[in-house]
């Protein structure tokens, strides 16, 4: 009896360090980063990030450049060169030792729609922007979690396996003794075999996604590891009333396709507004050289070297095919972009509620898995109750602390994918930065 509650006690040791070893697996000298410094680093080395960052520099260039064609075009030079006969113009101006011109529009309708437009890409491309950082958030908040997750449970892997591995010598020498059968001695090295697996998937898991991770934030994979203590609390859960309005009222995809569909029915009014009549000011300055001829063809008295024209440029558009082609071509742009709103608008609402759907059910599933855990728990417990009076084998004792230990890996990865889903929800309704920055 006393060896059997000897065995029995070294069967079980496996079970005491349980939750004790969260972070076993971190190497030496580890920098501890939070989950709010990880995305930070993350959207400042992204290079999804930075591409986001010129796009939105370049889209806001374009609409200065709208912009600014209401204020003048400035221009300083020269037109130098001889004259053979009546000096005739250079590039349309007067040959000239010194010239400054300006222009500038004054009445522009296209350019005013133009400009309208450019204003609305701009906006639209913050938007584009920002669903790209919050994808760049997103990937790196589930690789900081999984990552956790693998982290956290490394430790009671190890302890699993050390416990298979006294348990299958036990077995073996009960099975030399003729104690045992066969049967008996393949299931307990099976179950060491398992817990080898486990322990090799789950440094497998800490070997890439830390590699993915330093990826991520630039953070040397020698130096990283993670802090749980720093992930915000997950909010309640909370199915919205109005599917369809939530998503839309957020999403980015959603705010990028109306702002961009705006765009494009000002820049199809734009076209059909450049054959209307334009009014730009512009004015001249040129300072003429005596040697091209002029009081050959002026009397020397009316010739004057400092001249100057100041006035308006009206233009009436009368015949282009061409432009008018072009703005039904603008048309049809427009009504493309507009039934690419109501196409985002659809897939976002079917991703959100399908996402919703998600959770609920693996809410459920993640209460399944919390029960069978803790029946797994009572029953170890029963177990090890028996074995201490003597009723229960050395062999029932290992079937269930390997049930046991299922039963709690169950649990993790059910946790998880809920976490996930959770994530990708908080994703589709624009919520997931503001979770983030929420941690410490």
């Amino acid at each position: 009896m006393k060896t059997a509650l000897g065995l029995a006690g070294v069967c079980w040791y496996g079970l005491t360090g349980l939750f004790l070893a969260q972070f076993a697996s971190l190497p030496l000298n580890a920098e501890t980063i939070s989950l709010k410094r990880a995305v930070q680093l993350a959207l400042a080395h992204s290079p999804m990030a930075r591409e986001a960052g010129a796009d939105e520099q370049r889209a806001f260039a374009s609409y200065r450049e709208a912009r600014n064609q209401y204020l003048p075009q400035l221009m300083v030079g020269a037109g130098l060169g001889d004259s053979w006969g009546y000096p005739l113009s250079l590039e349309g101006s007067a040959p000239s030792l010194f010239n400054v011109t300006a222009q500038s529009a004054l009445f522009n309708p296209a350019l005013r729609d133009f400009t309208k437009a450019a204003q609305m890409e701009y906006r639209a491309v913050e938007n584009g922007s920002k669903d790209r950082r919050e994808q760049v958030t997103q990937d790196t908040v589930l690789t900081y979690l999984e990552l956790a997750k693998w982290e956290r449970q490394i430790g009671e892997l190890r302890e699993q396996r050390e416990s298979a591995e006294r348990m299958e010598g036990i077995v073996k020498q009960r099975v030399q003794a003729g104690v045992d059968s066969e049967q008996i001695g393949r299931q307990a090295e099976l179950a060491s075999a398992r817990a080898y697996l486990r322990i090799t998937q789950a440094e497998g898991a800490i070997d890439e996604l830390r590699r993915i991770l330093s990826q991520l934030t630039g953070v040397p994979v020698s130096s990283l590891g993670t802090d749980p203590e720093s992930v915000p609390e997950m909010p309640a859960f909370q199915k919205p009333a109005d599917e369809d309005a939530s998503a839309s009222e957020t999403n980015p995809a959603v705010l990028f396709a109306q702002q961009h569909a705006t765009a494009a029915t000002f820049r199809a009014r734009g076209e059909h507004r450049s054959l209307w009549p334009t009014v730009d000011f512009a004015t001249q300055y040129a300072v003429l050289a005596k040697f091209n001829n002029w009081t050959q063809f002026f009397q020397s008295k009316n010739f004057e070297r400092n001249n100057a024209t100041v006035g308006v440029v009206i233009r009436f558009p009368f015949l282009n095919f061409s432009q008018k082609a072009h703005a039904e071509a603008a048309d049809a742009e427009a009504i493309h972009a507009k039934q690419e709103v109501e196409a985002t608008k659809n897939q976002v609402s079917q991703q959100t509620m399908k996402l919703q759907r998600t959770v609920e059910q693996l809410q459920a599933a993640q209460k399944v898995s919390e029960l069978e855990y803790e029946i797994a728990q009572s029953d170890s417990e029963a177990v090890r109750i028996r074995m201490n009076s003597g009723t229960a084998t050395i062999v029932e004792g290992a079937q269930a602390e390997s049930q046991l230990s299922q039963t709690y890996d169950a649990l993790q990865d059910a946790n998880y994918a809920l976490l996930r889903a959770r994530i990708g929800l908080m994703r589709a309704e624009g919520t997931l930065q503001s979770w983030v920055d929420q941690g410490k």
